[in-house]
């Protein structure tokens, strides 16, 4: 099998997590926290950013991401789903609830952070 194909199974059988993740602004000690279904996600996130085209999602991160550049951010896991072998397991519901967690945590609201506030 060529290279090109051993990568792509490899990828194919990589098991798709997700989880909660936060952007650090590592200038200001500002945080995003988000959460998504699958971490691969976070390479179009950081590709976003640095197109220029994350502004809709949140304009604030978007323009300090523009004015202190990608090296000034680092974006990390904080938290890995465990899924359930429940047929009633909910995983978006559960998503949420461990973005909620980490949410009350960290706090990143105004001049903490990039997220808004909310209602739950």
């Amino acid at each position: 099998m060529d290279r090109k194909k051993e990568l792509k199974q490899i990828y194919k059988e990589t098991p798709i997590e997700g989880g909660v993740f936060q952007i650090k602004n590592n200038q200001n000690g500002k945080l995003f926290i988000g959460s998504t279904r699958n971490f691969k996600t976070l390479n179009g996130l950081k590709f976003s950013l640095e197109a220029g085209t994350f502004s809709p999602t949140n304009k604030e991160l978007q323009e300090d991401w523009s004015r202190y550049g990608s090296s000034a951010f680092s974006i990390d896991i904080l938290e890995t789903l465990k899924k359930k072998d429940n047929p009633y397991f909910n995983e978006k519901e559960a998503l949420q609830e461990l973005e909620y967690k980490w949410l009350d945590q960290f706090q990143p609201y105004e001049e903490r952070g990039y997220n808004k506030k909310k209602q739950r």
